[in-house]
């Protein structure tokens, strides 16, 4: 009954939400590293959108520890309503993304491949939408922080849309804006398609199969 909402609320419409966050398990199912706040000194973060918060999770929790992911986590972004519920953000009037969150050793692994990671992982051309899973909470979208981040991003959407064009594939459509508030999502959907969770969940993520070149305005932050 929700998920049908392509056009943006109006933010004097949008939901008035609540004060309180909602809670969230202490630590990652997977990675068995604390969820929130404080993370390790020297990590940065980086916030994604691209569709079913669950699979575009799992992706990034499948780089590990070793490669540098410090932890995950799915939550809300990009909208007006204050620690929105997962029912009132598929209601289209929050005006949130579906987004993954993920904190990562810069020492380690690069935004630039965290990009990379994004742009393969999904159709990044399919306006409010990804697939079947319709609704603005399903739009593409990159909350930069930082001008390293930003430009990083706005480089590797330059360079990757030429790769979409040859595949048959129209504009991008990702929505690129600085970061606000991250909303963390409630406890179920964090780390939703883990083994221990549901390995055989829904996952409707999708890549265009062209490939994203990297090390293009490389940043490590």
């Amino acid at each position: 009954m929700f998920g049908q909402k392509q056009t943006m609320v109006d933010p004097s419409r949008a939901l008035p939400g609540r004060d309180t966050p909602i809670p969230v398990p202490a630590r990652h199912e997977v990675l068995g590293t604390p969820l929130t706040p404080p993370y390790p000194e020297g990590s940065a973060i980086a916030d994604f959108g691209m569709g079913c918060f669950w699979g575009a999770e799992r992706l990034f929790w499948e780089l590990g520890a070793e490669n540098g992911v410090i932890t995950t986590a799915v939550g809300y972004a990009g909208g007006f309503t204050p620690n929105p519920t997962y029912e009132e953000v598929c209601s289209g009037r929050t005006g949130h993304t579906e987004a993954v969150r993920v904190v990562f050793d810069p020492r380690r692994i690069s935004y630039t491949d965290l990009l990379k990671v994004f742009w393969e992982g999904h159709d990044p051309t399919q306006g409010m939408r990804q697939g079947n899973d319709v609704g603005t909470q399903y739009r593409s979208a990159v909350y930069y922080h930082g001008d390293a981040q930003k430009a990083a991003v706005e480089a590797s959407r330059d360079a990757f849309q030429p790769a979409l064009t040859q595949a048959g594939y129209g504009p991008i459509t990702t929505e690129i804006a600085p970061a606000g508030p991250f909303y963390f999502a409630e406890g179920y959907h964090q780390q939703y398609l883990s083994d221990a969770k549901n390995p055989n969940g829904y996952c409707g993520l999708g890549g265009t199969g062209a490939s994203c070149p990297v090390g293009v305005a490389r940043t490590t932050g």
